[in-house]
């Protein structure tokens, strides 16, 4: 399988705790092109410690771009912080993928705001298509699928970390992944690379530990399909999406 496409990176150097160096950029863009990547998008964090500077992204693609196969879009990590959100209800095209509408959009590990359906609509509201990064991570969401429903069901978009599915994260991770996936909640698969080692720019080995399970076709739609939807600005599919019964969930782990 080749031509994947991975909507959540940390591949730009010196901007967050990604890539540090110039050098490790191109090692992480080498391993994603090997692993059969044909598109990332560079998601800075933006947040209180890694404030958001468009320019400077741009330079880091325009500087990076020449010396890769694998095309480089420009996104963010959004952190829900108060002075995030009302820049980005100031400007909805500043944040979103490609200033085509989708906003990754990320909660704490360990929390989740009482008023997240209030944000999440406001956002919605302005235009923008939130995409609720790798729930399966975050200890409270992991217990909490019904919340994830819900925002799905309001417009959001869910995306489940590569690493997760393969037990980089955890057991609870992977099982709360295999479980959004199952209930057909899942949009989108991608790295959230930081490196080359520990959270790699692969999307290969996932696809293919999803691929039996759920079938090639539903499966190309969260690591392809969908993402490519996202470059473009153009509408997911929701009926693309896996999903199979909750009472073979254990199988696949057992």
């Amino acid at each position: 399988m080749s031509g994947f496409v991975d909507i959540h990176s940390h591949v730009l150097y010196g901007l967050d705790d990604g890539a540090r160096t110039i050098d490790q950029s191109l090692e992480m863009l080498r391993v994603a092109a090997e692993a059969g990547t044909s598109d990332i998008v560079a998601t800075p964090h933006a947040n209180s410690r890694y404030p958001f500077d468009p320019d400077t992204i741009e330079a880091r693609i325009a500087e990076l771009q020449p010396h890769t196969t694998v095309r480089i879009h420009r996104g963010c990590d959004f952190h829900l912080q108060y002075d995030n959100i009302e820049d980005a209800l100031a400007n909805p095209d500043k944040y979103t993928v490609n200033h085509k509408g989708y906003l990754l959009v990320e909660f704490p590990d360990m929390t989740v705001y009482s008023g997240s359906d209030d944000i999440l609509l406001q956002l919605l509201d302005a235009g923008m298509l939130p995409i609720v990064t790798h729930p399966e991570r975050n200890s409270v969401l992991q217990n909490r699928a019904v919340d994830v429903a819900r925002w799905v069901d309001m417009g959001c978009y869910v995306q489940v970390t590569a690493g997760s599915i393969l037990g980089g994260f955890g057991r609870k991770a992977r099982t709360s992944a295999i479980e959004l996936l199952d209930r057909g909640l899942v949009h989108f698969v991608a790295s959230d690379a930081h490196d080359v080692s520990h959270r790699p720019p692969r999307l290969d080995a996932a696809f293919a530990a999803l691929r039996d399970r759920y079938g090639e076709a539903s499966i190309q739609a969260v690591f392809v399909d969908n993402p490519a939807a996202v470059l473009s600005g153009e509408m997911v599919e929701a009926d693309a999406m896996p999903r199979r019964a909750p009472k073979q969930w254990y199988e696949f782990w057992r």
